[in-house]
């Protein structure tokens, strides 16, 4: 299941996997800073989420997470202050912790960095 707020992308996305023979993966346009609770592919269980959020992070979309029964949630951020938000909310209010952490200079010589967490239940 894939999750993706810009249509032109998942209909890359599609595209992508159809060249590539992957058949086993749902693609969605869905706008993950509204409520998406009654959308169809928000009733079924997963095992694992892996989240990788805009600056803004997943903070809407974080109860629609817990009560996937997902066990794992992999956190992608390129805002640590919004991972530290959502760390918090994952932590406190949804019963996971975190297990692993780490930060990634993809962009060398800026200021940017990508930071990654694994939180399990």
């Amino acid at each position: 299941m894939a999750v993706e707020g810009d249509a032109g992308l998942v209909q890359r996305a599609r595209g992508n996997a159809g060249r590539n023979g992957i058949t086993n993966v749902e693609f969605h346009v869905a706008d993950l800073f509204k409520d998406v609770a009654g959308l169809p592919w928000t009733q079924r269980p997963y095992d694992s989420v892996l989240l990788d959020p805009p600056r803004a992070g997943a903070r809407e979309i974080l109860p629609v997470v817990a009560g996937s029964g997902a066990g794992r949630v992999v956190y992608i951020s390129c805002h640590s202050g919004s991972l530290a938000r959502d760390a918090g909310l994952l932590v406190r209010e949804h019963g996971f912790r975190l297990t692993a952490a780490g930060v990634m200079d993809m962009f060398p010589h800026t200021t940017h960095v990508e930071a990654m967490a694994v939180f399990d239940r």
